[in-house]
């Protein structure tokens, strides 16, 4: 069996699953539905790019087998395994709804080493491969992806929970709950979507979100300069899944960030995302979420109006807190605590080395 399994190129491992097949999941989100909301983005609020609102909808479209891909390259998958991990991620994603990116994670491996096995078995290789690969994957995917959906809804439910208590503990709560998520591979943005997080509510997601993303982009400057601040700053912080899963304690920068944003955010500046719900759950991935608070304020969402916002004209105390809420805080907080941390040695060089 060991013999056999080898030359399957099959190794299974903790490495193999939770840190190369983890990060290369996080690659194919952004290739896929972050960078499609990013291009969206772009396309509804510059007249001369609109036409990115058209390509915007090929991206996220296959988003699901964007990410299977990923994983399926991490794992060195045979050619047609990789093919077929198309339809695999698609399904497990669909099937997934806000859990998406954790269904596909799961199923992609299972799908992968299903392939595995049977890959150059046989003199009909090209139709057993991708048969075996597709049907154990998304059979795979009609039993778990459900479930693990129904999880993230209950996250969701959580968020909503949450902002009917106090000011400053549904401003923490929210903010570090929806940083977390969009830091692990949960798709905040859908988390977001799927629950209308728009006001008070979709402002600390919001906090959290960009905590995470600005907090880790400069809490590891060190190690990545200014392609890892790029790449994490408006790109995603799930490129430091591999790392959170080998040292767990470098989130604490970030999360730290986010316990104090949210209820700035909300007691202190009296911030709403009355733009578009998804916006409240990018953070500032391609300055999305920023973008979302703005739309809010001239042309509120229909979710936003729902509710009972209306259009504002902004004060320069309106874009001041933007502006804190946003990048200032995360940024001050998160270097601040990764530096102490540094100084006690919880905190290595290379720690949070990425490949971006």
């Amino acid at each position: 069996m060991k013999a056999f399994l080898k030359k399957q190129n099959i190794e299974i491992s903790l490495n193999i699953i939770f840190v190369q097949a983890m990060g290369a999941l996080a690659h194919g989100l952004f290739a896929s539905l972050l960078i499609g909301t990013i291009m969206r983005t772009l396309g509804e609020q510059v007249t001369a790019l609109a036409f990115l609102q058209e390509y915007a909808n090929y991206a996220t479209g296959v988003t699901g087998a964007a990410m299977a891909l990923a994983v399926g390259y991490a794992l060195k998958s045979p050619p047609f395994v990789m093919y077929s991990l198309l339809a695999v991620g698609a399904a497990a994603n669909v099937l997934g709804g806000a859990g998406g990116p954790l269904a596909v994670f799961f199923v992609a491996i299972v799908a992968s080493y299903a392939g595995k096995l049977v890959s150059k078995t046989t003199p009909v290789d090209i139709i057993l491969t991708p048969f075996v690969t597709i049907v154990v994957g998304v059979f795979v995917a009609g039993i778990i992806a459900p479930p693990i959906g129904s999880a993230a809804i209950q996250l969701g439910r959580l968020v909503m929970v949450t902002t009917e208590l106090n000011p400053l503990i549904m401003g923490s709560l929210v903010s570090a709950i929806m940083g977390l998520a969009l830091t692990l591979p949960i798709s905040s943005a859908a988390l977001a979507a799927s629950f209308s997080l728009t006001g008070v509510a979709g402002a600390a997601a919001l906090a959290g979100c960009a905590a995470h993303m600005v907090g880790f982009a400069v809490a590891s400057y060190r190690e990545n300069k200014i392609g890892g601040l790029m790449a994490q700053g408006l790109g995603t912080s799930m490129l430091q899944i591999p790392n959170l899963l080998k040292k767990p304690t470098i989130c604490i920068p970030a999360i730290v960030a986010s316990l104090i944003n949210g209820p700035v955010a909300i007691m202190v500046f009296g911030m709403q995302m009355n733009g578009p719900a998804i916006a409240s759950g990018m953070g500032t991935a391609g300055l999305v979420g920023p973008i979302g608070i703005i739309t809010g304020w001239f042309s509120p969402s229909e979710a936003a109006i729902s509710a009972g916002a209306a259009a504002i004209e902004p004060t320069a105390f309106n874009w001041i807190g933007l502006a804190v809420v946003s990048v200032i805080l995360p940024a001050v907080v998160s270097l601040v605590v990764s530096e102490f941390m540094r100084s006690r040695e919880w905190i290595k060089f290379g720690d949070m080395k990425i490949e971006c």
